[in-house]
């Protein structure tokens, strides 16, 4: 059975960080993309970072430069490094694993994303 685990969220200032943990169990996660997304009341679900199988990285224009993405696939683990975090980053967030190993397609759909984590809330005050 596959199960995502997040971890790390909570209340920052604005200008904060925030580091978040996704543990994966169930696969080897290592042939997947994984993604991170968040979800603000009465938003849609927004992608934020991928990471590739491969290791290669994607983010969303909204944290390009500030919002890392890393693995270790040696743990099953993914991370979410938020530097300089905004107001407006204030959301639950979320990692989900790609449908296929190996993919051809780096996509930020979440209709990519076959399983999901429960979530963890980022709060960020101004």
């Amino acid at each position: 059975q596959v199960r995502l685990v997040e971890s790390g969220g909570g209340l920052v200032q604005a200008g904060g960080s925030l580091r978040l943990s996704c543990v994966a169990s169930g696969r080897t996660f290592s042939r997947y993309d994984m993604g991170w997304f968040r979800q603000a009341p009465g938003n849609e679900r927004e992608f934020l970072a991928g990471i590739r199988w491969s290791g290669s990285t994607r983010y969303a224009d909204s944290v390009k430069g500030r919002f890392t993405i890393s693995k270790d696939n040696a743990k099953n683990t993914v991370y979410l490094q938020m530097n300089s975090l905004k107001p407006e980053d204030t959301a639950a967030y979320y990692c989900a694993v790609d449908r296929t190993a190996y993919g051809a397609v780096f996509g930020t759909s979440p209709r990519q994303y076959e399983y999901w984590g429960q979530g963890t809330q980022v709060t960020v005050s101004s």
